[in-house]
């Protein structure tokens, strides 16, 4: 696959996780103040919003790269 279209499945793909994440995280948040059952819930989410950050982060440099190597710039 092209830098473009690799940029195309990552950029969506990445920032759905980190709103997963950050919902979840959030989640666990509000059952740890109630005194539930949060630290499962707690890790998953953060490694949701990890792994969004890093598809993403991939996105940003596949696109920059597709950026470079158009003809053209």
């Amino acid at each position: 696959m092209d830098d473009y279209t690799v940029w195309k499945v990552y950029a969506p793909a990445g920032l759905l996780l980190v709103g997963a994440g950050v919902c979840v995280v959030t989640d666990a948040a509000v059952r740890r103040a109630r005194r539930g059952r949060w630290v499962a819930r707690g890790t998953v989410g953060l490694v949701a919003l990890n792994a969004g950050l890093s598809v993403f982060g991939e996105a940003v440099k596949r696109r920059a790269l597709h950026d470079v190597r158009s003809p053209g710039r």
